[in-house]
């Protein structure tokens, strides 16, 4: 005899068997119980959610002899005729396969005559969303006044190429994805009744990667059990089949990136390709992981740990990775991984790709969009408060006059600074008087960052200067899309068009003995004495 695969060999048989979609079993039995029992539904949401079995449990249900509880008892003729699939009141259709105006029609044909045996017919239209036009306009007056004893279930992967004159002749029901207990506890019991020793992280990884689809959950256990025939199904075990790798790899992904460590990150691909296990997979989980790392960062509610799906000690590694990101590097490495991700479905090279995309992220200045602009900023500001930029460094051989060539200048004091020779135009006082709060307010994180490096001074003509030492923060500002975005900001707070220019100070001499420097003047603490 054939091997029947576990998701086919278990398919539940009543009610009480479908997991994870309470939501809609509950309502069909009360249906079946009361006797308001719907002419059209339509059942839509991933694979392997459950779509087609409780379509078939609920056909045999409405024709059961003794339903118990709205579920139909497997005992009586018709439900063993059904089940065997031996009833012609039954009747699954391959949407997919019989696609035209013609398929419908027999089918309309079909509903003239009532069911010799039975209280329904019921037809089940499998992939509903790839009939034709013309097919769908063909069944639409029968779907919505079909006869009193025929019962349409329309099941879908992909709900919005359902038109909606469609959609409303239906009952919809939508099933939800999974959750990885639900997955993990059903193959917990099949294992049992399989007599197959399984260790509970195994089963929970392999529901981990069924993504909420209980039939991808059974068709994965089925390949780790046949690899494993015989023996206890292991976590690594489970590792080895699917190509997958264990979290703490991950963590150790990314601390060699944080520093920059080329060489390290090198060798952990070496690693991962040496044990067999399947790049595409591990930069999926790595998303997975920066995810984690995401919503760790986001809330410190001990609640948000629960959609973690983690064991304790990694919990813990996850803490600790999460506390020496921000949260705007976050954001660029699932950017990058998930641009990555998409690319190596086509790629010949995943490993070559892979390695480009690991040195491409520790190397920011590569890239000129944003993020990655951040990512540059933050490691300056890094380099400068660690003394890195700003420290001289005495160096032998240097005359006393010279600065050694590795160190950064300070700003020199001579003590003549910039005085303004007339009154300040009211518009730019305002702006000045209330330039922390518009840093502090601007939402836009790159505006905010460049902001916050601006001194304020004025033209001969009157007109706002915005001051850096760097031209990459005025080149930032000076971004069309940028300097609309401040424009905006200055004209909201004044309510009126307010010009404003930049200009650059050289970085060896302080700026208030280079331009009148205006929040000075006005005795206004600086920005970086502001608390966010």
């Amino acid at each position: 005899m054939s091997y029947t695969a576990l998701y086919r060999k278990f398919r539940p048989a009543d009610f009480d068997d479908v997991k994870g979609q309470d939501h809609i079993v509950t309502t069909l039995r009360n249906q079946i119980k009361s006797g308001r029992i719907g002419h059209a539904y339509l059942f839509c949401g991933t694979r392997g959610t459950g779509k087609t079995t409780v379509a078939k449990i609920l056909a045999r249900a409405v024709n059961c002899e003794n339903p118990k509880e709205g579920s139909p008892c497997g005992e009586c003729a018709m439900c063993r005729a059904i089940a065997a699939g031996e009833n012609l009141n039954v009747v699954e259709i391959d949407a997919a396969s019989q696609t035209g105006v013609e398929n419908v029609r027999n089918i309309i044909d079909e509903l003239a005559y009532p069911p010799v045996e039975g209280k329904y017919k019921v037809y089940i239209l499998d992939e509903a969303h790839m009939l034709s036009e013309g097919a769908r306009n063909a069944l639409l007056k029968t779907l919505e006044e079909p006869p009193s004893y025929v019962i349409f279930i329309l099941a879908t992967t992909e709900v919005h190429r359902i038109p909606i004159t469609v959609m409303s002749r239906c009952q919809r029901y939508d099933f939800r994805r999974i959750s990885i207990d639900t997955i993990a506890a059903r193959m917990k019991v099949l294992m049992e009744a399989e007599g197959v020793t399984a260790e509970e992280k195994a089963l929970r990884y392999v529901a981990k990667a069924a993504d909420g689809s209980m039939r991808d959950g059974l068709s994965l256990l089925d390949r780790c059990v046949a690899f494993n025939y015989g023996h206890e199904l292991t976590y690594e075990k489970v590792l080895d089949v699917l190509g997958a790798v264990d979290t703490e790899i991950f963590s150790e992904l990314m601390n060699v990136i944080v520093a920059d460590d080329v060489l390290g990150a090198m060798d952990i691909i070496e690693r991962v390709v040496m044990q067999g296990r399947e790049l595409s997979q591990f930069v999926t989980d790595f998303i997975q992981y920066l995810r984690n790392l995401m919503l760790l960062k986001a809330s410190d509610d001990p609640k948000m740990e629960d959609l973690l799906n983690v064991s304790g000690d990694h919990l813990q590694i996850l803490k600790a990775d999460a506390g020496k990101l921000e949260m705007e590097a976050i954001f660029r490495y699932i950017g990058v991984f998930s641009e990555l991700q998409g690319r190596m479905k086509f790629a010949s090279q995943k490993r070559i790709l892979f390695e480009m995309y690991l040195i491409r992220l520790m190397r920011p200045q590569m890239d000129k969009d944003d993020d990655a602009i951040l990512m540059r900023v933050k490691r300056l500001e890094d380099m400068i408060e660690s003394g890195a930029l700003v420290q001289a460094v005495p160096t032998e051989g240097v005359a006393a006059n010279q600065t050694s060539p590795v160190a950064a200048a300070v700003p020199k004091a001579s003590g003549k600074k910039v005085v303004l020779d007339r009154a300040l135009p009211e518009d730019i006082k305002r702006i000045c008087e209330e330039w922390n709060d518009i840093v502090n307010g601007t939402q836009d994180m790159l505006v905010k960052s460049v902001l916050k490096r601006a001194e304020l001074t004025v033209s001969k003509d009157d007109i706002l200067m915005l001051g850096f030492k760097d031209q990459v923060y005025a080149d930032q500002i000076n971004d069309e899309n940028n300097r609309k975005i401040l424009q905006d900001i200055l004209n909201d707070r004044i309510g009126r068009e307010v010009e404003f220019e930049t200009t650059l100070y050289k970085s060896d001499v302080r700026f208030d003995e280079q331009y009148a420097d205006i929040m000075a003047i006005l005795k206004i603490d600086k920005i970086n004495t502001v608390e966010e």
